[in-house]
């Protein structure tokens, strides 16, 4: 391998979420690389330091805290004390310059206003690292910075001029004076860092190659050793499991044009109101969502649920139930399996689902696949992590072109479906509304406290000034408790009742009515959180919402525009999702991730949104694309607008910080068709119960009265009000509470 032809490139991750963007940066910056990923503390020193003969150079990446902590540094600061004959041209970004810099005498100090996914202009004097560039904006991520030595080893590049009641000038670029390091304390890898990042780092490869040439440095060419020790370049080749299968289903469908139906009445006909009953809705209730689903469920429909830490999953068909050992699987590649084997062609294009996988995923089960140990905190009766159900009869009602469509996976299934066709007409011609009920009158509320979430934002901020987060979305829990509609009435269903009351007060694209004994969602969302569409060619998209504006008379598109594209708080909170995203998805597709849309307001039902649009596809014709996109899903969560930056940091905090498991509230739920495509949103603006009597059929002592759960919370940055955050917090379940008639002070 040639050194300028094909370097290698060693990044070290002390843990941040925006790692793979700036590997992707690297590939794009220089020419021909392989970027080889390591966590800073995955070898020890003694066994790496060797090692370092077989790169090229050497990225030090941004990461939570501090340069002086040995958990958050790790193996990095060893880096900038090689001896002579070991050493190599190093980048450092972020933490990187932080530890550069204190590793040769400067000093770390806190910044009196933190920077947070907000833009600053650049000085520099054009010469290094910024040879060749003009004044450039760049973004930062940083409540810590360094004062250098006046005559240390390490002298100053490029500096930000914050205002003088700020910060004054804090330095942004930095080389040593004599060993081939450079670093910028700025983020060259996020989406809106223009020159600073592809030039800045394509000039740090044309300083390294001439530092290695003018120091004869040989680089050890590649052997099994390497192999061993750092295994494959990113992005990582996909496995060979993950190769095309044939369909081996078939999907009937029989079209109707059914212009006004009333998608509530049609549910209500299908026996949505016996709460005894499994139910499945996925809901388009408002502008810019066009399809509804209703899963139509039968006997032998197979329900899959699934507790973390169980070795088995639970499959049950009727009243039997069947635990499945995961062997070698986990809860995701068992249920990747599970799909693999009921792939079917012969839907119509033009509708997102055929059949499949619906339900939800909780929070939780996002937690552990970073590798967090769960708190001992937990409710009784817990609702199971993964709960979902296999639909292989269907109707989806285009509300846009008034069509509702029967669909079956069921070979030779004509009597349902032209029993259900019919049933569809009667309907139609009689004209059937959906039943009138009345509401649901509560019988005790127990709000969050505002003084103890009050304390925990003041918390928060004191980690985002610390450097371990970057923003951390804080949550609390409301319970609600409301008087049981008797289970022998199957025409009252206080969770339909709820959901209808729901959908009327609080419409949004990404409504969900999923009952799935022993838990019942209820949910209003207008987050979209991660689509991929049928193969081939596959697109993963993400629509992230951070700023929100209610909706009135005064509030034209132009006040909207003003309050939250012109809000330097909505906008920094916007993009620190879009880069944690960014490398979510790069993670799963490589290079391939671009962001068509960012921060753009968005008119829905009831609000204004800030919504920026992140996509991905994968270029490789060896995968499998519907297997990808669950993937990309497993590697999405929890969703980062419900966690913060640095993801995993982040989730570790808001563990010391929330009371209670998340459980339902801010995991996902959506499908995952036959076809390969998939569609979930983030679960807010929502309620769930738990509820396991027709789970057990024990009928002793039933009790009179349930108890909902709403979660409900806010992205805390260093910008925030706290009496603002509760009040936000408070806006947003408020849209709940209305389904119960309840309203907040």
């Amino acid at each position: 391998m040639s050194l300028y032809n094909n370097p290698r490139i060693l990044l070290i991750d002390s843990y941040d979420s925006f790692t793979y963007n700036l590997a992707a940066l690297c590939r794009k910056s220089i020419s021909n690389c392989t970027v080889y990923i390591i966590k800073n503390n995955q070898l020890d020193w003694n066994e790496l330091r060797p090692k370092l003969r077989y790169f090229s150079a050497v990225i030090v990446g941004p990461g939570p805290g501090s340069p002086l902590v040995e958990r958050d540094i790790g193996i990095t600061r060893h880096i900038w004390h090689l001896e002579d004959s070991a050493v190599l041209p190093v980048f450092g970004v972020c933490l990187g310059l932080q530890s550069l810099a204190v590793e040769y005498g400067a000093a770390l100090k806190r910044l009196e206003v933190v920077k947070h996914g907000q833009i600053s202009r650049i000085q520099h004097e054009g010469v290094e690292i910024f040879k060749g560039l003009d004044e450039i904006n760049a973004v930062r991520y940083h409540s810590l910075h360094v004062k250098l030595q006046p005559d240390g080893e390490v002298e100053a590049l490029a500096w930000a001029n914050d205002d003088d009641d700020e910060n004054g000038r804090v330095v942004m670029g930095v080389k040593h004076k004599v060993r081939p390091f450079w670093a910028v304390q700025y983020h060259p890898e996020s989406v809106m860092t223009g020159a600073g990042g592809l030039e800045v780092l394509s000039n740090f490869w044309r300083l390294a190659k001439h530092w290695l040439i003018n120091h004869e440095r040989t680089i050890q060419p590649w052997d099994l050793d390497a192999d061993k020790t750092f295994r494959f370049g990113w992005p990582q080749p996909r496995p060979s499991t993950c190769k095309h299968y044939l369909a081996i289903g078939r999907v009937q469908t029989i079209t109707l044009p059914l212009p006004g139906a009333i998608l509530p009445s049609i549910c209500e006909m299908l026996g949505v109101q016996d709460e005894q009953s499994p139910f499945v809705l996925l809901d388009s209730a408002a502008q810019p969502g066009r399809f509804s689903i209703i899963g139509c469920l039968h006997a032998s429909t197979p329900t899959i649920t699934y507790f973390l830490g169980d070795t088995f999953v639970s499959v049950k068909q009727g009243k039997r139930t069947s635990h499945i050992d995961l062997g070698p699987h986990d809860i995701w590649s068992w249920l990747a399996t599970f799909m693999r084997e009921r792939k079917a062609e012969g839907g119509r294009k033009d509708l997102p689902f055929w059949g499949g996988l619906i339900g939800y995923l909780s929070y939780e089960l996002g937690v552990d696949s970073l590798d967090i140990a769960l708190s001992d905190r937990q409710e009784q009766g817990r609702h199971p992590h993964a709960n979902l159900v296999f639909v292989d009869r269907s109707i989806i009602v285009d509300a846009a072109a008034g069509n509702v469509f029967i669909q079956s996976l069921l070979p030779d299934d004509s009597t349902w479906m032209t029993s259900t066709a019919r049933m569809l007409k009667c309907w139609r011609r009689t004209n059937v509304n959906p039943s009138a009920e009345p509401s649901i009158s509560p019988i005790e509320v127990n709000l969050p406290d505002k003084k103890l979430y009050i304390s925990r934002i003041n918390q928060a901020k004191q980690y985002l000034r610390s450097g371990d987060s970057y923003e951390l979305c804080l949550t609390a829990q409301t319970k609600v408790k409301v008087q049981k509609s008797p289970t022998s009435s199957i025409g009252r269903s206080s969770s339909w009742t709820l959901y209808k009351s729901l959908r009327r007060n609080n419409p949004a694209p990404h409504a969900a009515y999923l009952r799935l004994h022993p838990s019942t969602l209820v949910c209003s969302s207008p987050e979209r959180f991660l689509s991929f569409s049928r193969p081939p060619g596959s697109v993963y998209q993400l629509r992230p919402i951070k700023g929100t504006l209610q909706k009135g008379p005064e509030i034209t598109r132009t006040v909207a525009e003003r309050a939250l594209r012109g809000s330097t708080k909505e906008v920094a909170e916007n993009l620190m999702i879009v880069d944690l995203i960014r490398h979510d998805l790069h993670g799963v597709v490589g290079d391939n991730v671009d962001v068509p849309q960012f921060c753009v307001v968005e008119e829905y039902e009831t609000v204004w949104q800030l919504v920026s649009v992140i996509e991905g596809a994968t270029l490789s014709s060896e995968v499998d694309e519907g297997e990808l996109g669950w993937e990309a899903l497993k590697r999405s969560m929890p969703p980062g607008s419900m966690t913060g930056a640095p993801k995993k940091r982040s989730v570790e905090i808001l563990q010391t910080l929330e009371d209670n498991e998340r459980s339902i509230y801010s995991g996902v739920c959506g499908y995952w068709c036959v076809s390969g495509a998939g569609d979930w949103s983030i679960v807010i603006r929502s309620c769930f119960k738990y509820d396991d009597t027709f789970e057990t059929g024990s009928t002793s002592n039933p009790s009179s009265t349930e108890e909902w759960t709403i979660g409900a919370g806010g992205a805390i940055t260093d910008l925030s009000d706290p009496q603002g955050e509760w009040d936000e917090m408070v806006l947003k379940l408020q849209s709940t509470l209305r389904a119960f008639n309840i309203k907040t002070q």
